[in-house]
């Protein structure tokens, strides 16, 4: 059992009388009265609204094939992309974003019973130009976010890097120079392996403090 009194049933929850069951094993959260549970493993579920990392895996006439780390791969049509129309007798799709090219993208559809559509027309998404990709288990990301947002902002501040965390689980990291990008990296992999732990935050501010440390050290002897 997981609660019991006046709560509302959320993700990966069932109600049975007064008291409420998790469905999944996972971690159990309290928010605005509502009983969600974080499983431990799982695969991406798209949810309207949804941003998110995707990979062109394949092209249509009129539409890039993109996978999103789910059962179901996405579409994302050229209207959705291209901020002119797309002149099929004259224009190759491929010269816009071609298999293989990493885009940010929010779900604007989706019911189980056929794809699920992106768009990237809206500030902050589009195409990936630079930096570093990464996949973690969907499952962790609301530890990388943390309550608040209070893990990726401590992440952001202490590497000087941006870092945009897609629900599907990939993350998109661009920093000064590649040896940031790399501890990034490093510590959301270390958030990765001990999201059930306690005192996580800590661990991370002192895992990046000693790498800095030691890299300013190597530079000084350089």
């Amino acid at each position: 059992m997981l609660a019991e009194g006046n709560y509302e049933v959320g993700k990966n929850v069932y109600k049975e009388g007064n008291r409420f069951y998790a469905t999944v094993i996972g971690l159990a959260e309290l928010r605005d009265k509502i009983v969600n549970v974080i499983p431990l493993r799982g695969c991406y579920i798209p949810s309207v609204g949804d941003i998110l990392i995707g990979k062109v895996i394949d092209i249509t006439t009129t539409a890039w094939i993109v996978d999103i780390r789910s059962p179901w791969n996405a579409i994302l049509f050229a209207k959705d992309f291209l901020s002119k129309p797309l002149n099929i007798m004259k224009e190759d799709i491929r010269n816009y974003l071609d298999v293989g090219e990493l885009i940010i993208a929010k779900v604007t559809s989706f019911d189980r019973t056929k794809n699920p559509t992106l768009t990237t027309k809206e500030h902050g998404l589009g195409k990936i130009e630079r930096g570093t990709v990464i996949e973690v288990d969907p499952t962790r990301v609301p530890r990388i976010i943390g309550k608040k947002g209070s893990m990726i902002n401590m992440l952001k501040k202490e590497t000087g890097c941006q870092i945009h965390v897609g629900q599907n689980g990939r993350v998109w990291i661009s920093g000064r120079n590649r040896e940031d990008e790399i501890l990034v990296v490093e510590a959301i992999k270390k958030i990765e392996s001990e999201a059930h732990t306690t005192g996580l935050t800590d661990r991370v501010y002192d895992l990046i403090s000693k790498r800095r440390v030691l890299n300013g050290k190597e530079k000084t002897n350089i």
